[in-house]
């Protein structure tokens, strides 16, 4: 008989997080999700989570496995996820193309946003969303209410701390009265300096708002309202709108590389060596340039940590003719005027079991070794202490 182990890559995310975990947990002020996190994505798939060992029924082969640890922020466990997501969404989305909108906040805000971050990415997703809607409702632009899928990200190529939305918008809408369809130009409906505009002013009041009703903390040195308000008047506040996509497949193999990422993925670690960690990265400054950076192990632990969100925030939201409320109404009579078939989807309702036979065409249960046997479970790992 022979015995295997999971397979894992030399260099994880966790490792990194295993290198310096006395220090960060001794050092750094972390919170009860941080920490747990941490604690998770390290033990994630080894003998601290568990597991079981399973044997063939024919050939008597066995194979050892850990569990999982499910953490919304581990590398490793986002897959099945993405794809269930993915899937359902097709029932969901209106067919035709779409437009990918980015909208960023300028650095002088980061501050504020780290401290408060229920609070202001919920402002984030409602000022992206309202900029949209109005946008959309505007006689000059489009004319029509339009929707969107939209999630959050918090993080740059380097790990460093960068609030934005990325979204997802049909390119045409419905009409006031809801008879027509109205379909969006080639570029998106409305110019990105004006959607920057509408963004940046419905921010800034409703983050007014949550200032003067005394529902933000403020950093150390935070100065007077107005005078901020002044200088995020001075900047250029980047919304970035990319080329429309063509197609529900193509919409879904594009926001399915948004939806479920995390903050790095251990394919892009490279080395671990003397309590430094190198990692790749795009250098945008150099027209997306593929680069290394090294820095120590407790840097970038403290780096991934600014990425974890609140516990229990939604980083998935649905706009506009897209939003839940909507699904049986507005939507169905998009779906109508535009006169195209949906896709239904396939894996609601199944098992993890199931998702990973049909997504990768095999048996997880056929046996690795002599193709003939199932893997049944022989005996129950428990996790140490």
């Amino acid at each position: 008989m022979e015995t295997s182990i999971n397979k894992r890559q030399k260099i994880e995310v966790a490792s990194v997080f295993n290198v310096c975990m006395e220090q960060i947990v001794g050092q750094q002020n972390l919170c009860y999700t941080q920490l747990k996190a941490l604690c998770d994505i390290a033990s994630c798939r080894s003998s601290n989570m568990g597991g079981h060992i399973n044997s063939c029924t024919q050939c008597g082969f066995k194979q050892q496995a850990y569990n999982s640890c499910h953490n919304r922020h581990c590398p490793k466990c986002q897959f099945l996820k993405q794809e269930q997501w993915v899937d359902k969404l097709k029932g969901r989305l209106i067919p035709g193309r779409y437009f990918h909108i980015v909208f960023s906040i300028p650095h002088l805000l980061n501050p504020l946003f780290y401290i408060n971050q229920e609070v202001c990415y919920k402002l984030l997703f409602d000022a992206a969303s309202e900029a949209l809607r109005n946008a959309g409702k505007n006689a000059s632009f489009l004319g029509a209410e339009t929707g969107a899928v939209a999630v959050l990200h918090t993080w740059g190529q380097t790990l460093s701390y960068h609030p934005h939305i990325h979204m997802l918008v049909p390119a045409g809408g419905l009409s006031e009265d809801g008879i027509e369809w109205v379909s969006a130009p080639k570029k998106f409906f409305v110019p990105v300096k004006a959607l920057s505009k509408m963004f940046r002013g419905i921010l800034i009041r409703l983050l007014k708002k949550q200032l003067t009703e005394s529902k933000l903390k403020l950093p150390k040195d935070f100065p007077v309202f107005q005078s901020f308000k002044e200088k995020l008047y001075e900047k250029n506040w980047n919304v970035y709108a990319k080329k429309a996509l063509g197609g529900v497949n193509s919409v879904l193999a594009y926001l399915g590389r948004y939806t479920h990422r995390v903050a790095i993925s251990n394919s892009r670690l490279v080395e671990i060596k003397n309590g430094e960690v190198t990692f790749r990265y795009k250098n945008y400054r150099k027209k997306g340039t593929r680069e290394t950076s090294t820095i120590s192990c407790v840097e970038f632990t403290r780096r991934f940590m600014m990425h974890i969100l609140p516990k229990g925030f939604y980083k998935i939201r649905y706009y506009g003719i897209l939003a839940t409320a909507n699904i049986k109404t507005k939507r169905q009579q998009a779906i109508a005027l535009i006169g195209k078939i949906i896709w239904l989807p396939v894996l609601e309702g199944l098992t993890a079991y199931e998702v990973y036979r049909v997504l990768r065409g095999t048996d997880p249960a056929r046996c690795p070794k002599c193709k003939q046997g199932i893997m049944k479970k022989l005996e129950i790992i428990t996790p140490p202490g």
